[in-house]
């Protein structure tokens, strides 16, 4: 998927759906990529990967026609820069708290005058060898890259109006099953207090023209939470292994 599309079809009202995952073996993201997915987010916060690692991912993303995010394992603005540097084309942000947050990511992934992103010349911009100038890239990377912080904890959900508001970001990733630990609830997806949560955020998004996303382990799952308004699905390489092996065992011994 070419560079600013994803962003592109969610702003035209679309829904995607991408994997959420740890893995950084190119022929397993390139596999991926083939099976329809529109988007892979590498999960660097519970994963090892670092930037290096991430280079490799984006290369695969782009074979497969994938859009390549990233999940840092903290708001570490040289950390972001590094990912953006490989070609991450977004940034999902966990355990944001508040606007304070938020804006610290703004700043970490837009150039100047939005932000304090640095500039060399890395693999994002072509080394800026080719027909596109320095001015031409910092203009398309601050248009096009999708910032997405995740909410995930009580402060953000009770200040997701004030968060909306920060000029610069997307959307939304609702993280269900940290929320629900967070709030002291036994569970994530599917419990009446975090269908609530999905609901709260998605209308403080609308009104600020934002898009949300969540995951959904099931189809079933992804189709309702599509009409309820949330346009990117999630789901996990994991559970897509478990629920093809489930389905193949179903049908060989049953």
């Amino acid at each position: 998927m070419a560079r600013g599309v994803l962003k592109d079809r969610l702003r035209a009202g679309e829904v995607v759906h991408g994997l959420l995952s740890p893995n950084v073996e190119m022929d397993l993201v390139e596999t991926l990529g083939s099976l329809g997915f529109d988007l892979y987010i590498l999960d660097a916060e519970h994963g090892t990967a670092g930037p290096r690692e991430a280079a490799g991912v984006v290369r695969a993303c782009e074979a497969a026609g994938l859009a390549p995010l990233v999940r840092p394992r903290a708001l570490d603005a040289k950390l972001i820069l590094q990912f953006l540097d490989a070609g991450m084309t977004g940034i999902m942000l966990p355990g944001v708290r508040g606007t304070d947050d938020v804006q610290k990511l703004v700043e970490a992934v837009k150039y100047p005058p939005q932000g304090f992103r640095g500039l060399a010349a890395m693999r994002a911009n072509g080394f800026l060898v080719g027909a596109e100038n320095q001015d031409a890239w910092v203009a398309r990377a601050n248009r096009e890259t999708l910032l997405l912080p995740q909410i995930e904890t009580p402060e953000a959900l009770a200040r997701v109006e004030e968060i909306a508001a920060v000029p610069g970001i997307d959307g939304f990733i609702v993280g269900p099953r940290d929320l629900a630990l967070a709030l002291g609830l036994p569970s994530g997806p599917g419990i009446p207090e975090i269908e609530s949560a999905i609901d709260r955020v998605v209308a403080a998004a609308k009104r600020h023209g934002l898009v949300v996303g969540t995951v959904a382990p099931a189809g079933a799952r992804a189709k309702d939470l599509a009409a309820r308004g949330l346009s990117i699905l999630l789901h996990s390489v994991t559970a897509l292994l478990k629920t093809g092996a489930e389905a193949y065992f179903r049908a060989a011994r049953g």
